[in-house]
Parts: structure tokens; sequence; C-alpha cells
């Protein structure tokens, strides 16, 4: 007959279930109220570090069977009896203990657990009883059923990871106070990279990409598991090439949540245009007699516009004229659009026959 069940209810387990059953029914609890998959419950870190301790306690054969034998307050207090402990029903557990207040073969389990021992003088154990960190024993505790493997590893594709779900908000519903646990540094939130290629026209119009993505979690069993999931990445009219767009948790699931995925634009080569800023420019080729004595040219905008270009001549190699509004949208400005450019080149020729090389000398 047990003292108490809080610990086995905390796991939804029997006071004789052996250790295969305890540690199946932590790792399916664990699942349950990890912070990950709770994101709206304020209370699931603290459920989830509880069943962490629970699991502590009853999968150690010494721990189990002091905490059956004396309840979990005697468990935590070190071995020292409440302070308001009377006679009370029953046998005293105490009964006949050294001193320090201590049954027979409890102190000696405290004095390793709390790195002390019950001195004379009736002078009790401080409070020494350590849990791990819920994270390391949910890492570790999968570790062993995935082969040996990080059961949060960095698998990717690409996609986001929340706070640390060992993060206490207090000791309400904890076993302890903070400085029974030892502490391990939040992780930090892991982020994956993607390129996302786009065409000109799609940065110039604005568009929904629609990404399709794979990422790998566990599922209530704890098993690895891998599914498909279909991102749609905004795109702004006028965004730019290194323009990041962040995906928060979608990513495969680690020690301390899920990653991000960060997608970053880049801008595919056009066949007619080229990107300057917030401006578009045309360049247009002209032989060394257009430049020389006038050309003409129909010129088609990104967006269909359709400019008629006239020179007398000559042109000037480099030369180029500005058409205002009619570039790149200005993604923080709405309304205002940066210029279109018509730029020339002059193409010079590679070699001259001794005749064209007397007239030209006539000429000029």
């Amino acid at each position: 007959m047990v003292k108490e069940t809080k610990l086995y209810d905390l796991l939804g387990i029997s006071p004789t279930a052996n250790a295969d059953e305890i540690k199946k029914a932590y790792r399916k609890a664990a699942l349950k109220w990890h912070p990950d998959k709770n994101k709206d419950n304020p209370d699931a870190a603290e459920r989830f570090k509880e069943c962490g301790q629970a699991y502590e306690i009853l999968s150690d054969p010494e721990k189990r069977k002091l905490y059956d034998q004396f309840g979990l307050e005697v468990l935590l207090r070190g071995g020292a009896p409440p302070p308001d402990a009377g006679p009370g029903p029953g046998p005293n557990p105490f009964a006949g203990a050294g001193a320090g207040g201590m049954p027979e073969g409890f102190a000696s389990f405290f004095s390793n657990a709390a790195g002390g021992g019950g001195g004379g003088g009736g002078t009790r154990f401080s409070y020494g009883f350590n849990f791990s960190d819920p994270n390391d024993l949910f890492r570790n505790t999968f570790r062993e059923s995935s082969g040996g493997g990080d059961p949060f590893e960095d698998i990717l594709f690409g996609a986001t990871r929340g706070a640390s779900a060992g993060r206490s908000r207090g000791p309400r519903g904890s076993f302890g106070s903070e400085s029974m646990r030892a502490r391990q540094p939040t992780p930090e939130v892991t982020t994956v990279e993607r390129p996302l290629p786009l065409s000109l026209e799609d940065l110039f119009n604005g568009v929904t990409k629609k990404m399709k993505i794979k990422r790998k979690t566990f599922d209530e069993t704890g098993k690895r598991i891998t599914t498909d999931t279909v991102l749609e990445v905004p795109i702004k009219p006028g965004l730019k090439k290194g323009s990041k767009i962040r995906f928060k948790g979608v990513g495969d699931q680690e020690e301390g949540g899920q990653q991000d995925l960060v997608f970053i634009v880049e801008e595919k080569p056009h066949p007619l245009f080229a990107r300057e800023g917030d401006d578009i420019v045309h360049t247009i080729d002209l032989d060394l007699k257009e430049a020389l004595t006038g050309w003409k040219r129909q010129v088609t905008t990104i967006e269909g516009k359709n400019l008629n270009i006239d020179k007398a001549g000559p042109t000037q190699p480099g030369s180029s004229d500005t058409y205002p509004g009619l570039g790149m949208p200005i993604s923080k400005k709405p309304g205002q659009r940066g210029n279109f450019i018509v730029r020339y080149n002059v193409k010079f020729p590679m070699t001259l026959t001794p005749t064209q090389k007397a007239k030209l000398k006539e000429i000029l």
C-alpha cells in the first residue's frame, strides 16, 4: 500500500506499474504536454516539467521505494519530517530514527543525493534534491527509443522553433523550489534559410507563392514522422533582392520547439531588363552608323506600355534617357514607383577596310 499516488496519477498509471510501463507513460505524457504542442496553454510548460519530475522519481527504484513508503513531501524535504508532524494515527515512520529525524536507510540515501549527512543535535537536511532539466530528460529518454540518435536533430528542409519547454513560470505545481533544480540556458531558436528565386515580373506585380516543405515531428507515441506542409509566401510589389520572409514554428521538431524557416528573395535574370534599386533599365544596342546618323526604336516597358524613341543623332555611347514613374513599385511608399531608364550601347566595328577608313577621314 503506497502512502500517496500523486506521481502515478500524473503519468496516468497504477502504483503497480513496472519500469517499461512507467517509461511509456512518461513519453506519452511528455509529448501531450510539450509546450510546442500547447502554445495557447500557459500551464503546459509546468505540467511538462511535473511529468519529468514524476518520471525521474518513479524510474529510480530507490527513490520510488522511498516515495511509496513516505510520500512526496518527505522525499523532497530530504527525509526530515514536516515541521507540524505530530503523533497522529498509525505508526510514526520517524519513531526510533537517529539524530536528524530520518528513518534507518533514509539518511544514507540523502547524504549521497544532497551531498551531506544527518549530523547530531537534531539538525535537519536542507532542500537538496535536484531534478534534471526537463528538456534534457525528454531528449535523453526519446534518444533511447530512436536508436541512439538525437530525436531533435536538425533534419531539414526549411522552417521554427519555440521557447524552451523547460523555462519555469514559477513554483506553482512543481515539486520543489527553483533552488532544487539545476537550470540550463534556454536553447536559442533554430532558423533555417532557403533561397526563393523570383522573376522580375513577380517582384513588379506582387504574387503569392505556394511552397511545399517536409518537416519531421514526433507523434504521441514518440515515433519520428515526416509530414508535408504547403506554405503561402506573400510577395509584395517592389520587394528587393535579399529581403527575408520568416515563418515561425513550421519546421523540424527540436529540443526546445520547432524550427523557423526564412525565405531569402533572389532575383532571376531577365532577358530584357535589369533592376537597379527601384529603377528598371533597358539597354538598346546601336551600330556606329545609327549612333552617328540617327535611329528609331519602339521599346515596351515591363508593364506592357510602348515607348517610341526617335534620335536624330549622334548618340553618345553610355548615354541614357529617363522616364519617371515607370520603374519598380517602391514597397515602403505605396503608389510611388522608380524610373524606367533606356541606356544606349554603341557597338563599334571590329575592323575597317582601307576604303572605309579613307572615307571616314574625308568626312570627319
